[in-house]
Order: structure tokens, then C-alpha cells, then sequence
């Protein structure tokens, strides 16, 4: 089996010369070649992790049953949020992996753990087999799934950050995020898939399985490609130079309490809107609108997928004119499209006109994406790079991504307005304006020793 263990070359090394041996090492095919496999992985682990979104409306009554459908809906969206609490902890955990024992080292094991849980899912006995131990148990896998999630992004997105030079750190940063959303747009396309070609009787009675089952495969291929990776120049210097510390959360937290706080308060804009379009417009379309499920997860796949081609565009532009300018455009377009998304949404019966605001609604998503990761990579020095992307992340997902579906149905059925999420989004992406305004642009540089 391949070695798990950092690879150090020190004849690579020449600190002394007029280029630092981190920056000597980085080419646009070591660039490329990180930015497949992390995006590849990141897709894998976050199809695994929006299944359950998308599956959403009918998985509720199984193991939420109710009278009323509202009720079943919250509780099977609140579960959607509670895998958001575990995920800090992974970020804890596989960020004190990757700073102490190797980038891609954490990386193997996030992948395998989420498709293992992710798998299990697709076993679980549902609430007229077991009763009340099925919601039970839903919740302690989507824990797991959220632990694995934790440690995978910013694990990703560091690999990437610390394999590109810098004048392309944005563009290559892009694949993370594509990776993060195409997973959502493979998701609703095998879901929407299986819909197909089942009745609506038989995706209730064990269709629904499938597409988290379809994971252990996904996983497995994953696997195969980052077990043939290396770890990442910047780490390979540091183990070299013996300046891997010991306690990375406690050094993060110490010495770069204020960078955790930047990554928490971009994460909130970032999730907080992305995950209105990601998980709550299916929601929205099929249980408030009446859509039919079938068209709803074709129209999701595909905008989420054309919004993703969208995506390394946004990655030049942060390249050319920065991360900040790029960020307060993204925010600004939000504020202003927000409400019409909704109003519109809410007056067509055109399934092409869901699509195309749906679209555009992600292009948006990608804009405040893609200037995020590696802005949050180049907040910190190699030593607590990834405890701190994951730490700060995962932080601001909890508080705006997990719950913003929950959020969002509770304020429509608490208010009567449809409309309502939109002022949601309005509120995140302020937050996002005001974190911004705290931080220096840090393109173009290379990243903190």
C-alpha cells in the first residue's frame, strides 16, 4: 500500500536562493494535477453529503411521520442542520491530522469515512420498521457524514492553495468549489434519475436507497486517485525544517484569532446564501409550489451544473483585480436579486423560468465561492493553515449553512410569505460585506510561511 507518510525531498530545498523552494516547485501541472483530485474528492464527499437534501421531501414521512407534512419537512430539514454540528469537530480533527502528518493524508480518510457513512444511510431501517431508533440512527450517521465533511474542504482547499503559484492560486482555487457544488448538481441528477425511471410507490419503498448506496463505489474511485497524490510543497518544506507544531488548534486560536474570525464571517455570507439555492429551492419548488419532483431534480442538476462552468471565470477575475472586489460584487449582486429570485419563482408556472433564475442565482453562488478559498488559505501560515481554513469554515457553515434551509421554511411557514428567505440571504451577505471591509487584499502573494 502506498506510504501515508509526507514525502520530503530536501535536495529540492534551497532557502538561501533568490526563490523560496515552495514557490521553485509549483508549475501549473502540479497545479492541475491537485486541483482534479481535490475537486474530484470534494465532489465525491459532497454528493454524499447532498443526497439527503435532495431527498428531502421523501424520506420525511418515513422517518418523521406526521399529519402534517410541514412538520415532517422541518424535522427532516433540522436533521439536515444537525450534521452541520459535527463539523467543526471534524475541521478540529482532520485539521491537527493534516498540519501534523500531511495534507493528503487527511484527505484519504475524509473521503473513505463519508462514503462508508453515506453507505450505511442507504441500510437504514426507516421509522414503521424500527419506530422511534430510526430517526435516532439517521441523526448519529448524518453526525458522521458531517464529521467526515469537517476535515474536506479546507483540506481541499489547501492542497489546491499550496500546490498553485500564486498569480493562479484563484483559478486553480475554483475547482474546489466546483467540486463542492457539482457534487450537489450529480446528486439531484441521480436522484432525479432514479425518480425516473421508478414509481413514485417504489422510490418511497426503497428507490430513495439507491443514490446513497451509489456512494461506496464513488468513494472507492476516489480513494484510488488521492492515494496516488503527494503531499504538498509547502508542507514537504515544513516537516523538512521541522516546523510542524504540536498543537495546531491551540497555535490557531492563540495566534490567529482574528483570520478565524474573517473565515467565520465570509463563510456566513458564503453558505448562508449558497445554501438557499442548494437545498431549500428543491424544497421550495416541490412542497410549496407544487412542482413535480422529477422536473424540479432535472432543472436543480442543470443549473447547478452550467452555474459550475461559470466557476473558473470568477477564479481569473479574483486573479486579475483580487479576492475583495470580486467578494463585494458577488454580496452587492445578492442583496439585489434576492427578492426578484424569489417573487419570480413564486409568479411563473414556466419549470424553464425556475431554471433559468435558478442559474443565475448559482453563477452568483460561484462569485462569492471561488475568491473565498483561497483568500481563506493565504489568512495563515503553513503551520495552522488547515486547522484554520477548516476551523473558521466550519464555524460559519454551522451558523448559516446547515441551518439556512431550516430557516428558510420555518420563516414561511411562520410568516406566510414566501418571499421571506430572500431577506435571509440579504442579512448573510451584509455580514459578508462587513468582514471584507476587515481584511487586506492577499492575491498575487505567496502564501504566509
Amino acid at each position: 500500500m502506498t506510504n501515508l507518510e509526507p514525502r520530503v525531498g530536501s535536495s529540492d530545498l534551497h532557502p538561501s536562493g533568490p526563490l523560496p523552494a515552495t514557490a521553485a516547485k509549483k508549475s501549473n501541472s502540479v497545479a492541475r494535477r491537485a486541483a482534479i483530485a481535490g475537486g474530484v474528492g470534494t465532489l465525491i464527499e459532497y454528493y454524499d453529503f447532498a443526497v439527503y437534501g435532495f431527498l428531502a421531501v421523501i424520506i420525511a414521512p418515513l422517518f418523521f411521520p406526521s399529519d402534517n407534512s410541514a412538520v415532517s419537512i422541518l424535522s427532516t430539514l433540522a436533521v439536515f442542520g444537525v450534521a452541520y454540528v459535527a463539523r467543526p469537530l471534524g475541521g478540529i480533527f482532520f485539521g491537527r491530522l493534516g498540519d501534523r502528518r500531511g495534507r493528503r493524508h487527511s484527505l484519504v480518510i475524509t473521503v473513505v469515512s463519508m462514503g462508508i457513512a453515506c453507505g450505511i444511510l442507504g441500510l437504514l431501517p426507516t421509522h414503521s420498521a424500527v419506530g422511534v431508533l430510526a430517526p435516532i440512527l439517521l441523526v448519529l450517521v448524518r453526525l458522521a457524514q458531517g464529521f467526515s465533511a469537517g476535515g474536506e474542504v479546507g483540506g481541499a482547499a489547501t492542497y489546491i492553495a499550496e500546490s498553485a503559484p500564486p498569480k493562479r492560486r484563484g483559478f486553480f482555487g475554483s475547482f474546489t468549489p466546483v467540486g463542492s457544488t457539482l457534487g450537489f448538481a450529480v446528486a439531484a441528477a441521480v436522484v432525479g434519475l432514479v425518480a425516473l425511471l421508478t414509481t413514485d410507490e417504489q422510490m418511497e419503498s426503497w428507490g430513495w436507497r439507491i443514490p446513497f448506496l451509489l456512494a461506496l463505489p464513488l468513494a472507492y474511485l476516489c480513494l484510488r486517485v488521492r492515494m496516488k497524490l503527494e503531499d504538498t510543497p509547502e508542507f514537504e518544506e515544513m516537516a523538512e525544517k521541522q516546523q510542524v507544531t504540536k498543537s495546531p488548534l491551540s497555535d490557531v486560536v492563540k495566534k490567529n484569532p482574528w483570520s478565524v474570525l474573517r473565515v467565520v464571517g465570509v463563510a456566513i455570507a458564503m453558505n448562508g446564501s449558497g445554501y438557499i439555492g442548494l437545498t431549500y429551492f428543491s424544497v421550495y419548488l416541490i412542497n410549496d409550489l407544487g412542482f413535480s419532483k422529477d422536473s424540479v431534480y432535472w432543472t436543480s442538476a442543470i443549473a447547478i451544473a452550467l452555474a459550475c462552468a461559470t466557476f473558473p471565470l470568477s477564479g481569473m477575475a479574483t486573479d486579475r483585480w483580487g479576492r475583495k472586489p470580486v467578494l463585494i460584487a458577488g454580496y452587492l449582486a445578492y442583496v439585489v436579486i434576492a427578492l426578484p429570485a424569489f417573487m419570480i419563482m413564486g409568479a411563473t408556472s414556466s419549470i424553464v423560468v425556475i431554471g433559468i433564475v435558478y442559474f443565475l442565482y448559482m453563477v452568483l453562488n460561484g462569485v462569492v465561492q471561488v475568491p473565498a478559498f483561497p483568500l481563506f488559505t493565504e489568512l495563515f501560515p503553513r503551520t495552522v493553515r488547515y486547522t484554520g481554513v477548516s476551523l473558521g469554515f466550519n464555524i460559519g457553515t454551522i451558523a448559516a449553512g446547515g441551518t439556512a434551509p431550516y430557516v428558510a421554511a420555518q420563516l414561511v411557514e411562520s410568516t406566510g410569505n414566501a418571499m421571506s428567505p430572500a431577506y435571509w440571504v440579504m442579512g448573510v451577505c451584509a455580514i459578508g460585506l462587513l468582514t471584507v471591509a476587515t481584511i487586506r487584499e492577499t492575491s498575487r502573494k505567496e502564501l504566509p510561511a
